[in-house]
């Protein structure tokens, strides 16, 4: 192309904003495409989208339609707005064949995994609850499959051990914004490479329950898990049936039966698992304010030998 190309971008939650600022600084962007507005807060106040308040402070063109699919009207906004190529970033919808064929260049995708590995909704969260050492970003061209295209370019992003999904976010966030601009500064000399089909890994949008302590893990996959569910569903076990959030779990040296309390002091809680033992620094009963485990313990009569419940995912 002897021009810079004309970009639209599809991005929704606040993870795609420096994405969306990285592509304004390079090249023109002449449609950005977010979710519709969704009630929030207790007062259900209709509320933008992240990336659809972000257009509108810009200026920028701005479109946020309830569906992609037999919808003529979008495509022909989008076909009217001149973009060349259309990147996508955490835009939540799958897109149509009859948008794909719009742009002269098609979609690009950036994905935040190592594709093929973790195609789907949650691939930073998962990659953090398998414990994985490295993930990365990969920018794909998009087809009719869930994170199925060719890969254009890919890089690896070593995920440090204390790094929660929140901190994992923002590190792959900032690395996708930079690929895509590298992308976008070459679009003719992009060489498309097949994923392999027998590589592939799965990341599903994750359930409440994914946040559901498994006693029976080992330490360690109870950390990791921990880590992974941070932003939503967040850490959750149970002490008599009570829902008990927790954060600023770490894995420490311990043993008894899984879920049985070893120890109570000012550094934590310390709780049994499968394998070795974890410490556990803040604890928030439901329908309060998140408190010091050690805290909660005294006014919970918890104590060395108290057992939290035990709970296992229902076999499919």
């Amino acid at each position: 192309m002897s021009r810079p190309p004309r970009v639209a971008f599809f991005g929704s939650p606040a993870f795609a904003l420096p994405v969306l600022e990285a592509i304004r600084g390079a090249f023109e962007v002449v449609l950005v495409v977010a979710q519709p507005d969704k009630p929030v807060g207790r007062g259900l106040k209709l509320t933008p989208p992240p990336v659809a308040a972000r257009a509108a402070e810009l200026g920028l063109p701005l479109a946020q339609p309830t569906r992609l699919r037999r919808n003529p009207d979008f495509e022909a906004t989008l076909r009217d707005s001149g973009a060349d190529v259309a990147v996508t970033c955490a835009y939540g919808k799958i897109l149509p064949a009859s948008v794909l064929e719009v742009p002269r260049y098609g979609f690009l995708n950036t994905h935040t995994s190592l594709l093929p590995a973790y195609r789907g909704a949650a691939p930073i969260q998962w990659a953090l609850i398998r414990g994985e050492a490295v993930t990365g970003t990969t920018i794909m061209q998009t087809d009719e499959g869930m994170d199925t295209g060719p890969v254009l370019l890919q890089e690896a992003l070593p995920i440090a051990p204390e790094w929660t999904a929140h901190e994992l976010a923002d590190a792959l966030s900032a690395q996708a914004a930079r690929l895509i601009v590298q992308a976008l500064s070459d679009l003719d000399g992009l060489q498309p490479t097949p994923q392999d089909e027998h590589l592939a890994t799965h990341a599903p949008m994750l359930t409440k329950e994914d946040g559901f302590v498994r006693w029976t893990d080992t330490a360690a996959q109870i950390v990791n898990r921990s880590r992974g569910v941070a932003a939503w569903p967040q850490t959750t076990a149970f002490l008599n049936g009570a829902r008990l959030k927790l954060a600023g779990l770490s894995v420490t040296a311990g043993s008894g039966q899984p879920g049985e309390v070893l120890g109570v002091s000012e550094a934590g809680l310390t709780v049994a698992a499968q394998e070795g033992a974890v410490l556990i620094r803040t604890v928030q009963p439901e329908a309060r304010k998140a408190q010091p485990a050690h805290t909660w313990a005294q006014g919970a009569a918890v104590t060395p030998g108290t057992r939290l419940d035990r709970w296992e995912p229902t076999a499919p």
